[in-house]
């Protein structure tokens, strides 16, 4: 069809294409794929007046707690996640501030300049200031002053919200150290919220910020599940939970009385699954415990609903019975709503500047062929869900990481819409094994994988121990890459067996009669801290006399494994049991929270960072305080040769340097077992990180194509040059026991550019 439109009058129109310099039209060089701020905006500041607009009445509790009680059903909804949700997204909605930030894509560069050091607090186990609540404690002037001095410019802070369950008018405890959130109230416990935004505060005041936890893939049992349970408005819809009709609940197993739900067994489950109510069984069963946790279905007794009709309901739950899982496809997007209102608190009330994502991995669920496991992890609702819940984040100045334990196709798949970081799964295991081994085989096919499968050590988070067990899972080779052949020590394996003989070789010489102060934990891993690790790998059978000279063979080797996930790019993160050198506590210190088979108490012992009580021997929430090696930082602190010190040093070197926002380039072949070496692209220059995971002195040949001959390498602790790269793009090097150097290599003609030091740093050299 021809065009009979009029053509316009040329001056009648403004053209508003860019000009050059001398006035001549050009054509707009955006590219929105690639396009950024020139400045990402600051986060919004904390608000400080979201609660106030739903005050809590506290109702007098009258009646009974059930759902024909009109008081009972409106005091939970008092108390309900979703409600919160509905009145945050108003204080959001409409206004110009939720457009100020791209969105889009993750940038795991931008989040590291922000914050690239991070100190990652598990709330039960710190040790706080007499007096101050543990919120205040992680807001004290001193303690970031301490954090300044060694480079630490992030604090995670654990789960902080009220969590476990409701059941009547009663709380009841968490059952997975707050994890089960059941409110976006800061938990008593832990502080106020007033004490959050204060700390937050104090963290700016020493150039850092604080990085707060979202859950999208489950609840506790509050108010909102209990909701759910008596069918009220759109409260099933947060839930994977299905109503059971009344003719077929001699399919379902009774409730003992005392208890509010059952698992069901895998009878019942296939059961079910065939009478076209569930999905079935799933890909695996995370916490697995025969008689304890057989599937990842369990069911309610009858509960009696406002409409006098009672229901059973089974439900789904990846981890504990008390975590139902969030459906985030259901019609009424409740679940969602829920998640992102959580979310928009901890950002735009409190002032956190970042999110973990915990168990985001698992957020699809769906039908497979018959007597196959469900579709339930790397489903692409995960993927599309993850999207929503980072871009939301970003839309209002913050980032998100993600604590993803699947394949590197998935965490490769997730990064590239979702979280602008992902947690080192890849690599965490394998480290661990070239500790406990002598031998890096492991770890250097891991690295390379990661980087072979566009998977950029600068988009990870590279960390010591956390509060989770040192996972062994290996779920890259054990589930999708199974059948795939890989080479290790120069033979082919299939990723299902090379999952087996590193797992063996883990428990081989970190458990049992090697480390018989470790646990096994589940299917998932060990339970451990650093320093139990290094202990067993050194061949330390006793922890309880560990001499002054096996302590500083355990300082050293902690040191390293520190340098390895320092000294690439990415974030570092460490905990307060790496900072003091905790041991892990003996069985009987936590026998009363061993009884559901979760071994990981163990590592959880209590420490004081600061001194702040010397005589304390628990922390306020009772976990006993452990064994530490090292002592507190301001003891630290003075002694040049202490951990926390020797720690400044290496990070003051990486971020001289940039080394976190680098670009890996090559992890060669070595010729010794214990060396691993990597090598890294700066802004101006490469970097080498070498590294001996083995108790002996080293000495061999470093050899990488990516070196140009003539080049000079600078240890870049001393400034001092060490050696030539040669014609064979190589050159040699020796490491005493558990040694690391980070070398700068300067092409022919290039000089050392002078980067100050602080005063601190100089004098621990000098």
């Amino acid at each position: 069809m021809t065009d009979t439109r009029p053509e316009p009058d040329a001056e009648a129109v403004a053209d508003t294409r860019p000009t050059d310099s001398n006035g001549e039209m050009r054509e707009s060089e955006i590219s929105f794929d690639e396009a950024r701020y020139p400045a990402r905006p600051q986060r919004l500041r904390p608000r400080g007046r979201l609660r106030g607009l739903f005050p809590r009445r506290n109702k007098e509790r009258a009646g009974r707690p059930k759902g024909d009680n009109p008081d009972y059903v409106s005091w939970l909804r008092e108390q309900s996640m979703l409600v919160d949700a509905y009145e945050f997204a108003k204080q959001f909605s409409g206004q110009g501030s939720m457009w100020q930030n791209p969105y889009a894509n993750p940038d795991a560069r931008a989040a590291i300049e922000k914050a690239s050091v991070w100190f990652t607090a598990y709330p039960i186990s710190m040790i706080t200031k007499p007096g101050t609540s543990y919120l205040g404690t992680l807001g004290d002037d001193d303690l970031w002053s301490a954090f300044e001095a060694i480079g630490i410019d992030g604090v995670h802070t654990g789960p902080l919200k009220k969590a476990g369950g409701i059941l009547g008018w009663e709380s009841t405890p968490s059952v997975d150290g707050h994890f089960d959130r059941i409110s976006t109230q800061i938990d008593d416990a832990f502080g106020t919220e007033d004490e959050f935004r204060t700390m937050t505060e104090v963290a700016a005041a020493h150039l850092g910020m604080i990085i707060d936890d979202i859950v999208p893939g489950h609840t506790g049992k509050g108010a909102d599940f209990r909701l759910a349970e008596m069918k009220v408005g759109d409260f099933p819809g947060i839930y994977h939970m299905v109503e059971i009709d009344e003719k077929d609940w001699h399919l379902l197993p009774k409730v003992p009385k005392g208890r509010d739900s059952v698992n069901l067994d895998t009878e019942a489950e296939s059961m079910l699954a065939k009478q076209g109510y569930i999905i079935g069984r799933l890909q695996r069963v995370i916490f697995y415990e025969p008689g304890v946790k057989d599937t990842n279905w369990s069911v309610t007794p009858p509960v009696l609903g406002p409409d006098g009709v009672e229901r059973r309901w089974v439900y789904l739950h990846y981890f504990k019975e008390g975590q139902p899982s969030i459906n985030w496809l259901d019609p009424s997007f409740a679940g969602m709503r829920l998640v992102i209102g959580d979310a928009l608190h901890s950002l735009g009330d409190l002032g956190s500047g970042a999110l973990r994502l915990d168990a985001n991995g698992f957020l699809g669920v769906e039908k497979s062929q018959e007597d196959s496991p469900a579709w339930s992890e790397g489903h692409p609702l995960s993927e599309a869900a993850n999207q929503l819940i980072a871009s939301m984040v970003r839309k209002v100045g913050g980032f998100t990481f993600q604590e993803l334990n699947l394949t590197i196709d998935d965490i490769k798949a997730t990064s590239e819409r979702g979280a602008d970081l992902s947690y080192d799964f890849v690599n965490r295991p394998a480290y661990h094994h070239a500790m406990a081994t002598g031998d890096t085989a492991f770890v250097r096919l891991t690295l390379n994988l990661a980087k072979d499968m566009g998977v950029e050590a600068a988009s990870l988070v590279h960390a010591l121990q956390n509060h989770d067990e040192m996972t062994y899972e290996l779920v890259h080779f054990a589930t999708l890459h199974r059948d795939e052949v890989f080479t290790y020590h120069r033979a082919p394996i299939k990723g299902g067996d090379l999952a087996v003989r590193i797992r063996q070789d883990l428990l081989d010489h970190l458990t049992g009669e090697a480390g018989p102060y470790n646990a096994t934990f589940t299917q998932n891993g060990i339970a451990s801290t650093t320093a139990t690790i290094i202990a067993a790998s050194l061949g330390f059978t006793s922890i309880t006399d560990l001499t002054d000279e096996q302590a500083e063979q355990i300082k050293q080797a902690h040191l390293l494994l520190a340098a390895f996930n320092a000294l690439q790019p990415g974030v570092f993160a460490l905990s307060g049991w790496d900072l003091v050198g905790s041991l892990t506590l003996d069985r009987r210190q936590v026998a009363r929270l061993l009884g559901d088979g979760d071994t990981r108490w163990i590592h959880r012992s209590a420490y004081d960072l600061m001194d702040y009580r010397p005589d304390a021997t628990e922390s306020l929430m009772q976990m006993p305080k452990g064994v530490s090696l090292y002592g507190a930082l301001p003891t630290q602190l003075e002694d040049p040769r202490s951990f926390a010190r020797q720690l400044g040093e290496i990070l003051a070197v990486r971020k001289r340097y940039g080394i976190a926002t680098g670009v890996q380039l090559d992890v060669p072949p070595v010729s010794n077992k214990a060396m691993l070496v990597m090598v890294h692209q700066l802004s101006d220059a490469e970097q080498i990180t070498v590294l001996n995971f083995s108790g002996e002195e080293v000495s061999g040949g470093v050899r990488s194509e990516q070196l140009v001959p003539g080049s000079v390498l600078v240890d870049m602790f001393t400034d001092e040059e060490i050696g030539v790269v040669d014609d064979l793009y190589s050159f040699g090097v020796r490491l005493g026991p558990h040694e690391f150097k980070s070398l700068l290599v300067l092409c022919p003609g290039e000089h050392l550019v002078s980067h100050p030091r602080s005063t601190d740093q100089a004098s621990v050299r000098d």
